[in-house]
């Protein structure tokens, strides 16, 4: 058995790749995005598995089953529920919702086993059917997440809680991470960009570049801006420029619905 990992998020990525070496899994490349992937899968032999997020850096992962016919069995990665109805009609044995756990990883990687062990081509591409009642139960009842709710910040010596619909934006610099709330203030937080990315509500909250984090309700205007990227322009937070990133343009329109 091997195994790529297409994942857009480094730090991600990296604790996948952790993962999946502790239950022997051999990853023979590590993805970033779709353009990336799709050359990858023209010049070299398919692996066994993917693990596959589905929100990259330069769209979403499907338009990599539109370019190339894969040939290998995926598992997919994902902050995301509402993919799952896509996810069945490829080649997907599980759909695992991030943070990913280690139990949760093993389960999925001990029925790619079960499926494909000793099976001929013919029979593994009908054993890929068989998950089909697994994705169906996600759809109905789909997996409970637990996503932060508010903040605690040292003010002081106080502690000090906030909500977080109170947070307008969520921004890195000069090394520290800050939360800019619609009082117009700013806290310094115990915490990176990449610790928080599993654990906002991805209905609320986007990362638009490496820098920030932004809140669909605190967004006043959007604006065109050069390069073919957008400037957003928040309800109160003036310290600089929030800038989409070119490459999430597209999957933060998709998130503005």
């Amino acid at each position: 058995m091997n195994a790529i990992i297409i994942e857009d998020e480094k730090p991600a990525a990296r604790r996948l790749n952790r993962m999946l070496d502790k239950l022997e899994v051999p990853i023979i490349a590590v993805l970033h995005s779709v353009e990336d992937a799709v050359n990858w899968f023209i010049e070299n032999e398919h692996p066994d598995i993917i693990f596959l997020d589905i929100q990259l850096s330069d769209g979403l992962s499907f338009e990599i089953f539109d370019k190339v016919k894969i040939k290998s069995a995926v598992i997919f990665t994902t902050a995301y529920d509402e993919y799952a109805l896509q996810a069945f009609k490829l080649n997907s044995i599980d759909y695992l919702l991030k943070p990913i756990d280690d139990e949760e990883l093993q389960v999925a990687v001990d029925k790619y086993k079960e499926l494909f062990t000793n099976l001929t081509p013919n029979e593994s591409n009908t054993s890929l059917q068989l998950n089909f009642e697994d994705i169906k139960k996600l759809l109905v009842n789909p997996v409970e997440r637990e996503y932060k709710k508010r903040f605690t910040v040292k003010v002081g010596q106080h502690l000090k809680m906030i909500p977080l619909e109170e947070v307008e934006c969520i921004y890195s610099e000069n090394k520290g991470t800050y939360v800019h709330t619609s009082e117009g203030r700013n806290y310094l937080l115990e915490t990176t960009l990449e610790g928080l990315e599993d654990e906002l509500p991805p209905d609320d909250f986007f990362r638009v570049s490496r820098k920030v984090f932004i809140q669909l309700a605190a967004i006043k205007d959007i604006i065109a801006y050069s390069n073919s990227r957008l400037k957003i322009v928040p309800n109160s937070f003036k310290d600089f420029e929030i800038i989409v990133a070119r490459e999430r343009v597209k999957s933060f329109k998709q998130w503005l619905g």
